[in-house]
């Protein structure tokens, strides 16, 4: 099978500008995320970034904020300035180096929702981003918390997709009697849960249902939806028959479909650390119209090298028809975006 060697646009990477990260620098009491920012140069060094990319022809980011998000840094009073800045930083690159970043997805304060609001439609409408990013969580609260649900309506009237990033610290502990989560289990077993929670919040509050036009991208293919589609499909097909405290058995006719049917709605991306067998997975579930390329530049040792080699290559190994791979690394994520597709 032909191997693709056109243009490619990475969905998901992430970037913190000069300004912003002196600022996050300054407000940062999690030394375990300042650590993290340090060891990664290509973080934040622009020039490097740039230079590592060269590598690829034809090869393109989407950028977005790195965490700690600024709902996460600060209090309502003080998020929306933060976020302000980061977005700005982000556009201005955009600006500089089209050719090199087309597109930019904004941070919103969303511990401040009339903020949040506002952020959303300067950013789209006078910033030119192309989406948003939001968090699994707002310190606590779940995104299906009627108070957000305005932020998933503007989303549909802006008609720009909505980047799910997973967010956990080492707290809360993975067993009660611990004080934290241990050995980094927080992040890499507990990230890919956080999205499957929330997704699957999203799903069973009827937010999709609700909003059949919004598009939300997740974060390391779906995280465990894929893998565990059989154990979802036939215990969500009895939803309501383990809870004695509340009827859900309302589910299934809101939802128009099988609960795990639901879940196919969402996109998923490659940052999956350059496992074949995990984009599989992903495509079998998703389907190759809503699976678009993305590495998680630049968190590797080599500052997003590694990935973007070995997520190409994985793609590479399984034999896709040309058309197939065009989508994948490319066609999805510019019809998200309403950039031009590459012929």
């Amino acid at each position: 099978m032909t191997a693709y060697s056109g243009p490619m646009l990475d969905a998901f990477t992430h970037f913190m500008p000069a300004e912003y990260l002196r600022r996050v620098f300054a407000l940062l009491t999690n030394r375990d995320f300042e650590k993290r920012i340090r060891s990664l140069p290509m973080l934040h060094d622009l020039d490097r970034r740039i230079e590592m990319m060269s590598r690829w022809p034809g090869y393109q980011q989407v950028l977005s904020l790195a965490q700690p998000s600024a709902d996460n840094l600060c209090g309502p009073e003080d998020s929306p300035a933060l976020a302000r800045i980061g977005n700005d930083g982000l556009a201005e690159i955009v600006r500089r180096h089209p050719d090199r970043f087309p597109a930019f997805v904004a941070s919103l304060p969303l511990n401040n929702v009339p903020e949040a609001l506002k952020e959303f439609e300067r950013v789209v409408r006078e910033l030119g981003a192309s989406g948003v990013q939001i968090d699994t969580h707002v310190q606590g609260a779940p995104l299906d918390d009627p108070q957000y649900f305005c932020l998933f309506e503007k989303a549909v009237e802006l008609d720009v997709p909505i980047w799910l990033h997973p967010h956990r610290g080492n707290r809360p502990p993975d067993y009660p009697r611990e004080e934290k989560s241990r050995y980094e289990i927080w992040q890499v077993l507990g990230w890919p849960y956080e999205t499957s929670v929330a997704m699957a919040r999203l799903v069973f509050s009827g937010v999709l249902t609700r909003l059949p036009a919004l598009k939300i991208v997740t974060h390391h293919l779906g995280a465990m939806i894929p893998f565990l589609e059989g154990r979802i499909g036939g215990l969500w097909d009895q939803i309501g028959s383990k809870s004695a405290d509340e009827d859900l058995s309302y589910i299934p006719e809101m939802l128009g479909c099988r609960p795990v049917d639901a879940f196919r709605r969402f996109y998923g991306d490659t940052a999956v650390g350059g496992s074949s067998s995990s984009i599989r997975c992903g495509l079998d579930f998703f389907g190759d119209e809503h699976v678009v390329f993305a590495t998680d530049c630049p968190f590797d040792p080599e500052g997003g090298a590694v990935l973007i080699r070995d997520t190409i290559a994985a793609i590479h190994r399984l034999g896709l028809p040309l058309d197939v791979q065009r989508k994948i690394f490319h066609g999805n994520t510019a019809r998200l975006l309403k950039l031009p597709v590459a012929a």
